[in-house]
């Protein structure tokens, strides 16, 4: 099934919605936790799931902090509109760009409001936790796992057309 929408292209008016869809859930969400949720609050959800509150100044996992949030806003800028410029001649590729595009742009949003991205799932098991994260985080993830999908299954259609085209 996941496959069948990867392989699937979709329009570039289409990819460009996902991605504002991804936007408005990532800003959505986060003005729902700065506004109701305090900085030492956690609201278990599930036994491996809270809601937190952390404010990260730094990239994934909180890394690079020193680099500044100038540095993160530049690159993150240019990344986007790289990205656009992919959703629109990579039509392979527009469901994985598309998710990478509105999580990169939730993520913009919050260095430029507040300085830093606000970061509100906490999984866990037992005392491991993975760094805190946020939708914006999840679709970047999730959109690239679709890219690297994609590419391995057309690497393995046109491996299968070459083979056919040898007998």
């Amino acid at each position: 099934m996941i496959k069948k929408i990867l392989l699937k292209s979709i329009t570039i008016k289409l990819a460009f919605f996902f991605a504002l869809i991804i936007f408005i859930l990532d800003q959505f969400s986060k003005y729902l936790i700065k506004s109701y949720i305090g900085p030492y609050d956690i609201i278990k959800v599930t036994p491996f799931l809270n809601i937190v509150y952390v404010e990260n100044i730094g990239s994934a996992f909180g890394m690079f902090k020193d680099l500044g949030n100038v540095f993160f806003i530049a690159v993150t800028s240019i990344a986007i509109i790289f990205i656009s410029y992919l959703i629109i001649k990579d039509r392979d590729n527009r469901t994985g760009l598309s998710l990478i595009l509105g999580g990169a742009a939730g993520n913009l949003m919050d260095r430029l409001l507040h300085g830093y991205v606000i970061d509100f799932l906490d999984v866990y098991i037992g005392k491991h936790h993975w760094p805190a994260f946020n939708i914006a985080d999840a679709a970047l993830t999730i959109g690239f796992i679709f890219m690297i999908i994609n590419l391995f299954s057309h690497k393995k259609i046109i491996h299968n057309k070459a083979k056919q085209t040898h007998y």
